[in-house]
């Protein structure tokens, strides 16, 4: 019995020196991991200087849109900002999408500030008929409001359009439509530079309240502006504004062409023929007194270039056969 014993544990210490040595490892190396940059914030801020001379501050490009004004409602929708437009004043008719957009009611009695705020607007895009005590009130309930003034010129146009889609983040959308308009507006410039005779012209913004002193428009608005560039002279263009023009001063005066930027309120060509006076005017026994859509004239927006077009194959029609 002992002899088993002792052979047992002779063959378990003969196996035990036959099994491999334990083979001492290190532990796994902890990953390496380089140091990396934080990724830099992407300053999305603008800021712009209006026309009033105010600095206006937006974190980002505004995507809730009030417009003041027909014209900036226009030049929201030429810069591919229209779905971004969220309110807009009730005479905004064009484009057609403009219908779809709410109405925030007539600014000229007042501001209804409860709606506007409703609206949550990142930004009020006021206009040179937004009076300044305007954007003092919206100002001073929390609103942004970017006033944009009218322009006196072409590259006046440009620049608003510029601005607007800096405004809501479409530059791009804002130079290329810059492009068109400026190419179109350059056609038309060219065609009538070398014009020998610049036809007489008198542009009737109002002639149903009084037919005897129809309102007109003078040097400094864009009725006169367009009526030049589109190489007419205007027979008002002495005086500054809009303002009653006599019968008498249209007598002497006698333009070639009559514009009835108010045909829209019931002025046609035979009212005006029926008028007393009138029946005279060379305009009137050519055959020259037109219909003219003013809403592209007397707006400080993209549809200038159209009245411009519009009224230089009116005046000058073999430039454009």
């Amino acid at each position: 019995m002992k002899k088993n014993i002792l052979s047992s544990l002779l063959l378990l210490a003969l196996l035990a020196a036959c099994a491999p040595a334990a083979v001492a490892t290190e532990a796994p190396a902890a990953p390496v991991v380089e140091a990396t940059e934080a990724p830099a914030v992407v300053d999305t801020s603008i800021r712009l200087v209006d026309d009033l001379g105010r600095e206006v501050v937006l974190a980002a490009p505004a995507a809730r849109v009030i417009s003041m004004a027909p014209s900036n409602t226009e030049l929201l929708f030429a810069v591919g900002a229209g779905d971004q437009v969220v309110g807009r004043d009730p005479y905004s008719n064009f484009p057609e999408e403009a219908f779809d957009v709410a109405d925030i009611g007539d600014t000229y009695a007042g501001l209804n500030t409860e709606f506007i705020l409703s609206l949550e607007p990142d930004l009020v895009l006021a206009a040179g008929i937004t009076p300044p005590e305007q954007v003092d009130q919206l100002e001073q309930l929390g609103v942004t409001v970017y006033w944009l003034g009218n322009p006196t010129d072409l590259e006046g146009l440009y620049r608003n359009l510029e601005t607007v889609g800096i405004l809501t983040g479409h530059e791009q959308d804002a130079l290329a439509a810059i492009d068109d308009l400026s190419a179109r507006a350059e056609a038309v410039l060219e065609a009538v530079a070398t014009v020998a005779e610049r036809p007489t012209v008198f542009y009737e913004v109002d002639g149903q309240t009084d037919p005897n002193a129809p309102f007109t428009a003078g040097t400094g608005s864009f009725i006169d502006l367009i009526i030049n560039l589109a190489g007419g002279t205007n027979v008002a263009g002495e005086i500054e504004g809009y303002f009653p023009y006599s019968i008498e001063d249209l007598l002497v005066a006698d333009p070639d062409v009559i514009l009835l930027g108010d045909y829209a309120w019931g002025a046609t060509v035979e009212s005006v023929a029926a008028r007393t006076g009138w029946g005279t005017l060379s305009a009137v026994t050519n055959d020259q007194v037109h219909p003219f859509n003013d809403d592209h004239m007397s707006r400080p927006g993209p549809r200038l270039i159209n009245a411009l077009e519009d009224l230089a194959k009116l005046l000058h029609p073999g430039l454009f056969e």
